[in-house]
C-alpha cells in the first residue's frame, strides 16, 4: 500500500511530479489565505489613520499586488522553476519604468504627501510659488486651482509638495490690508479719523480682532497710512473693494487730500510774486 501511494505521488504531470504539484498547490492556498488576513488587518489599521480614503485604497492595492508577485515567485520555486532570470528581468523592468516615469512618480509621491499632511482642502484659497487660487480638485497627479481671474491652473503635486504653501483660508478669516497716502498738510489725527469712518461704513469687517490704523511711511510728497482689519475668508474680496471705495468720500468729507505723483514748477519773475503750478509727471 505504501509502495502504491509513493508511486502515485511520483506520477509525472506535465513534467512535474504529483507530490511537487500538491506541495505547490498547498503553498498557493496558504499564501492566498495569508494575503487575505494581512489585507484585513491592513485595512483596519489604515482606517484608523488620517489618510485620505483614496490613499488608503492605493496603499492597500500596492501591497496586495506585491504579495501576489511574491506568491508567484514562491510557488514557482516550489515547482523547481528557476526564478533568477525572472527576478532579474523584473528588477530591470522596474528600474526602466521608474526612470521613464520619474515625473509621474514624483507627482504621485507629492500627492501622497498632500493627502497625508492636509496642507489645504477643497475650497481653500492658497498661494504657492507665486501661483494663487481656490482649490477645486486634488488627485494623485495634480491639484486644480481656480485663479481670481477665472482661469483653471493645474499645479503638479511634486511642485506643491516641495514648495512653501500659504493657506489664506485655513483659519476661516483673512486680514485685509489697505494702504493710502495723504498730504503732509493734513493733520495725522484728521487722517486717522477719516480711516475710521471708511472702516465703519464697510460691512463684514470683524470687531475682534479690532481694526488697526497706522502711519507707516514718509514719502517724497506724501505720508503713507495703512489699515489692517479682519473679515471672514469668503468676504475678503468684497471687503477689500468696498473699503477702497469708502476711503475717497471719507477723505473728501474730512478735507484730506489724497495725494498723487506730481511735479511742482515754480516760476519767478523779477519784481513779481512767485507762481506755483502743479503738473503731472511725464
Amino acid at each position: 500500500m505504501g509502495t502504491m501511494s509513493t508511486s502515485i505521488l511520483d506520477t509525472s504531470i506535465g513534467g512535474y511530479s504529483l507530490a511537487r504539484l500538491l506541495t505547490a498547490g498547498v503553498t498557493l492556498v496558504v499564501c492566498l489565505l495569508i494575503i487575505r488576513v494581512i489585507m484585513k488587518i491592513l485595512k483596519r489599521l489604515l482606517a484608523k489613520t488620517s489618510l485620505d480614503k483614496r490613499v488608503q485604497g492605493l496603499i492597500a492595492n500596492i501591497l496586495k499586488y506585491a504579495m501576489y508577485v511574491l506568491t508567484v515567485i514562491i510557488v514557482a520555486q516550489g515547482l523547481g522553476v528557476n526564478m533568477s532570470s525572472f527576478v532579474a528581468l523584473l528588477s530591470v523592468l522596474s528600474l526602466g519604468i521608474t526612470l521613464a516615469a520619474e515625473d509621474i512618480l514624483g507627482n504621485f509621491a507629492g500627492g501622497l504627501v498632500i493627502f497625508s499632511t492636509h496642507p489645504f482642502a477643497i475650497g481653500d484659497f492658497i498661494e504657492s510659488s507665486g501661483t494663487t487660487g481656490a482649490v477645486e480638485e486634488i488627485d494623485l497627479h495634480h491639484t486644480k486651482l481656480l485663479s481670481p481671474d477665472g482661469y483653471h491652473i493645474f499645479v503638479p503635486n511634486k511642485d506643491l509638495a516641495a514648495s512653501r504653501i500659504i493657506n489664506y483660508t485655513a483659519l476661516g478669516r483673512r486680514r485685509v490690508t489697505v494702504k493710502v497716502t495723504a498730504s503732509y498738510d493734513a493733520p495725522t489725527e484728521t487722517v486717522m479719523s477719516a480711516l475710521r469712518t471708511a472702516v465703519a461704513r464697510t460691512e463684514n469687517i470683524m470687531a475682534d480682532p479690532a481694526p488697526g490704523y497706522w502711519l507707516t511711511g514718509y514719502g517724497a510728497s506724501s505720508i503713507e497710512y495703512t489699515i489692517f482689519c479682519w473679515t471672514q475668508a469668503a468676504n475678503y474680496w468684497t471687503v477689500l473693494c468696498n473699503l477702497n471705495a469708502a476711503l475717497r468720500p471719507a477723505f473728501e468729507e474730512a478735507g484730506v487730500e489724497m495725494t498723487y505723483d506730481h511735479l511742482n514748477v515754480h516760476l519767478v519773475h523779477d519784481g513779481a510774486d512767485k507762481v506755483e503750478l502743479n503738473k503731472p509727471k511725464a
